[in-house]
C-alpha cells in the first residue's frame, strides 16, 4: 500500500503548491477550497490506485519468489527510488507548466513532448537542470531509504502460474477501471464535473497526468460531432455563400457594420510591388507603449506604428504559433483540434502565397528555428511558398542563436539579403518571416539593449522591438523599399491565463501596416481578426478580386463587419460589439454547449443569457469554415512551393 499513498500525498502536495503560486486569482472561500480539493483528493486517489493497479499487474507476472537478499533489497530500493524520483519530476514539471500556462497539462503539454530536442533545450536554459535532477535524485534516494526503514516489503512466497496470472488480470481490471473514473472526472474539456466558477478552481482540482492522458485522447475534434450545428441552408443565409462577393466581404449578421477607414490609403496610383510579413513571437498589445504601457520596451514599434497604420482592436485567433501562421497564410478562423500546419491532409490549402504565386510573386516562409517544428516547413511548403529555416541560413552568419531559432537581427539580415536577391532578379516578393527571440528563455546578444540578457520577458520584448528598427532602418537603404508594403503583427499574446476560458484582453495583439508613400499614417479601431490581414493586404496589392476567396473581410474595404474569432483548441469563440463599449462573446464547446459573455469596458467577463441570434451567427460561421476544410472546398489549385534558396553572403549594409 506504499506506493499508493505516496502517489496521493505526492499529488496533494503538489495541488497545495499549486494554489500557493496563484492564491491571488483562485476563489479561496472555504467552500471553493473544500470543492476543489476534496474532488480532488477523490482523483488523485483513482490515478494513484490505476498506477498501483498496474504496479501490480507487472510485479505478479515477473514475481519468481526468489529468496530475500541483500542483492534484492538494493534492486528493490533502487527501483522504488527511481519511480519516486519520476513522480517528483511530473510534479516539478507541473509547477513549472503551472507557471507558464496557468493550466494543468494540457494540449500544449502534448504537442510538446513531440519536440523533445527544443523542450528540452528550453528547460536546460530557462532553469538550473543539474540542481533539479540533482534534487530528484536525493528525493527519491530519501524516499526509498524511509520506505525501507517504516515500510520495509517481506519477502513472498513463490507464486504459482496460475496465481500470477490471475492476480495480474485482477490489476488490469483494477487499473481499468481506477483510469476511466479519473477521466471522467477530470472533465477534460467540459470542466470538472459539478464544479463551476473560477477556471484556476476548475484546474485546481484536476491532476496533471490525468488531465495529459485526456488531452491526449481529445486530438482531434469533428465540428459536426462535437459542436452546435445549424441546416445548411441557414448557414449560408447568415454566413454567406462561397466564394464571398467582394463588395460585402461577409453576410451581413448581427455584429456592428461601420465604413472601412479606406481614406488611409494614399492617392498615390501606384501600389506596393512587396509584401514582408513580420510575425513576432508573443507580442502582446500591452507591451507596446502606443497601447499605453510605460516601461518603454517598444520605441521602434511605437514609431512605426504613428508612421504606419495603426489596428488598435485587432485580435489573435489562438495562443499557440500554428495559429498564427494558420490565420496569417490562410486567413481562417480557428477550427477546433490541431491547426491546419499541424493537420495531416492541409497540402494545397487556400493562402496567402498561393493566391500571390498566380500573380508571378515569389513566396517565401522564412523562420529563424528549425521548420520541422510544428510542421512549417511541410505545410508551407505545400500550400504555396518556397520555405527558409536555420539549416538554409550559413552558420557564420548567425553570431547568436538559442534553442528555438538564431536571434532577430540574424533572421532580419538573412532577409534584408532575400529581399536583396529577390529584386534583383526583377520578381514581385511575399516574404513571411516567423520570429523566435520573444520566448523563454529571453536570451539575446548582449550590448543591444539597455536590459541584460535572460532576465525576464520585458528584455526580450525590448531586443525584439530593437531588432525590428535595425530591420526597417536597414531596408530603408535598399531600392525596393519604397515599394514594399511591411506587415508587422503578433503570432498571439505572451499569456492567455484568464478567469475565463477564452478572456479577449489575452488575444489582443498589434498589427501595422507600414508603407511610406502608399498608406498614410493614422489608427483603425475597428473590431477585427488577425485573419482580416490577408484579404486587406491583397486589396493594398490591388487583386480586390481575390480577397473573396478568403473568410477575412478587407479591414481598408467599402464596409467592415465588427467581430473577432477567438479559440483555445476546444472552444471556439466570436466576439461581437454590444452596446456602451461593451462587447459580446459567444463560446461554441464540446460536446455542443454554448455559453455567452458579456465584456465589460474594463475587461472583465459575466455570463449573460445567451443570445438566439449571436449563437446562431457563431455556430454559422464556424459551420461554413468547417465545412470548406472538410470537403476540401478551402483549396487553391495550385501546385506546391518549393524550397527557397538564396545568397550566402549578407550583403554590404545588411549585416548589424
Amino acid at each position: 500500500m506504499s506506493l499508493p499513498v505516496a502517489l496521493w500525498s505526492l499529488s496533494t502536495l503538489t495541488r497545495i503548491a499549486l494554489a500557493a503560486l496563484d492564491w491571488g486569482e483562485i476563489d479561496h472561500d472555504p467552500s471553493s477550497l473544500l470543492a476543489v480539493f476534496g474532488h480532488g483528493a477523490v482523483l488523485d486517489a483513482l490515478s494513484a490506485l490505476a498506477v498501483a493497479a498496474a504496479v501490480l499487474a507487472f510485479g505478479a507476472l515477473a514475481h519468481a519468489g526468489a529468496p530475500e537478499g541483500t542483492l534484492r533489497r538494493v534492486r528493490r530500493m533502487s527501483a522504488f527510488a527511481m519511480a519516486a524520483a519520476a513522480a517528483g519530476f511530473v510534479a516539478v514539471a507541473e509547477l513549472l507548466f503551472w507557471n507558464e500556462f496557468d493550466a494543468r497539462f494540457n494540449f500544449i503539454a502534448v504537442d510538446y513532448l513531440i519536440y523533445t530536442v527544443e523542450v528540452i533545450g528550453n528547460i536546460r536554459e530557462s532553469y538550473p537542470l543539474p540542481a533539479l535532477l540533482a534534487a530528484l535524485a536525493a528525493f527519491g534516494l530519501g524516499a526509498a531509504w524511509l520506505r525501507e526503514r517504516f515500510w520495509p516489503v517481506r519477502a513472498q512466497l513463490a507464486w504459482t502460474l496460475r496465481d500470477r496470472v490471475g492476480i495480474a488480470l485482477f490489476a488490469v481490471v483494477a487499473a481499468a477501471i481506477a483510469a476511466t473514473g479519473a477521466l471522467r472526472m477530470d472533465g477534460g474539456v467540459d470542466g470538472v464535473p459539478g464544479l463551476r466558477g473560477n477556471v484556476r478552481n476548475q484546474e485546481l482540482a484536476r491532476n496533471g497526468p490525468v488531465s495529459f492522458v485526456a488531452a491526449l485522447r481529445s486530438n482531434e475534434l469533428s465540428f459536426r460531432r462535437f459542436y452546435p450545428t445549424l441546416d445548411d441552408a441557414q448557414v449560408i443565409r447568415l454566413a454567406g455563400d462561397w466564394p464571398r462577393p467582394v463588395a460585402s466581404s461577409q453576410a451581413g449578421g448581427h455584429a456592428g457594420v461601420r465604413r472601412a477607414a479606406s481614406h488611409f490609403a494614399s492617392a498615390a496610383a501606384r501600389r506596393p510591388r512587396h509584401v514582408v510579413i513580420v510575425q513576432v513571437e508573443s507580442l502582446s498589445a500591452e507591451f507596446l507603449g502606443a497601447f499605453g504601457d510605460p516601461r518603454g520596451l517598444t520605441p521602434n514599434l511605437d514609431r512605426l506604428a504613428a508612421q504606419g497604420l495603426l489596428f488598435t482592436q485587432l485580435y489573435a485567433t489562438g495562443t499557440r504559433t500554428v495559429r498564427g501562421l494558420e490565420a496569417l497564410s490562410a486567413g481562417l478562423p480557428p477550427l477546433p483540434g490541431q491547426s491546419l500546419v499541424r493537420r495531416p491532409g492541409s497540402a494545397g490549402m487556400q493562402t496567402l502565397g498561393a493566391v500571390l504565386r498566380t500573380h508571378d510573386f515569389e513566396t517565401t516562409f522564412l523562420y529563424g528555428g528549425y521548420g520541422y517544428f510544428d510542421n512549417m516547413n511541410a505545410y508551407f511548403s505545400s500550400s504555396g511558398y518556397g520555405v527558409r529555416d536555420r539549416g538554409d541560413i550559413p552558420g557564420e552568419r548567425v553570431g547568436f542563436a538559442n534553442i528555438w531559432g538564431i536571434a532577430d537581427e540574424y533572421l532580419f539580415d538573412d532577409a534584408i539579403a532575400w529581399m536583396d536577391h529577390t529584386a534583383a532578379g526583377g520578381r514581385r516578393q511575399l516574404l513571411h518571416l516567423m520570429t523566435t527571440s520573444n520566448h523563454r528563455p529571453y536570451t539575446y546578444p548582449d550590448g543591444r539593449i539597455d536590459i541584460a540578457s535572460k532576465t525576464g520577458r520585458g528584455g526580450a520584448v525590448k531586443y525584439a522591438d530593437w531588432a525590428i528598427g535595425q530591420f526597417i532602418e536597414h531596408a530603408r537603404t535598399r531600392p525596393w523599399f519604397g515599394d514594399t508594403l511591411f506587415v508587422i503583427v503578433a503570432d498571439h499574446c505572451a499569456s492567455v491565463a484568464g478567469k475565463t476560458r477564452i478572456p479577449p484582453s489575452r488575444y489582443h495583439i498589434p498589427a501595422i501596416l507600414y508603407a511610406p508613400g502608399h498608406i498614410a499614417p493614422g489608427r483603425v479601431s475597428t473590431l477585427a481578426s488577425q485573419i482580416d490581414l490577408v484579404p486587406t493586404i491583397l486589396g493594398r496589392l490591388g487583386f480586390d478580386d481575390d480577397a473573396g476567396r478568403f473568410f477575412g473581410q478587407d479591414l481598408l474595404g467599402a464596409t467592415v463587419r465588427e467581430r473577432a474569432y477567438l479559440g483555445n483548441y476546444q472552444e471556439i469563440g466570436l466576439l461581437t460589439p454590444a452596446r456602451d463599449g461593451t462587447r459580446d462573446l459567444v463560446v461554441l464547446s464540446p460536446p455542443r454547449r454554448v455559453a455567452q459573455y458579456r465584456i465589460g469596458v474594463d475587461g472583465n467577463a459575466r455570463q449573460i443569457p445567451v443570445d438566439p441570434d449571436k449563437v446562431e451567427q457563431a455556430i454559422a460561421e464556424y459551420q461554413l469554415a468547417d465545412d470548406l476544410v472538410r470537403k476540401g472546398r478551402y483549396r487553391s489549385g495550385q501546385a506546391p512551393g518549393v524550397a527557397a534558396t538564396g545568397p550566402v553572403a549578407s550583403p554590404a549594409g545588411a549585416g548589424t
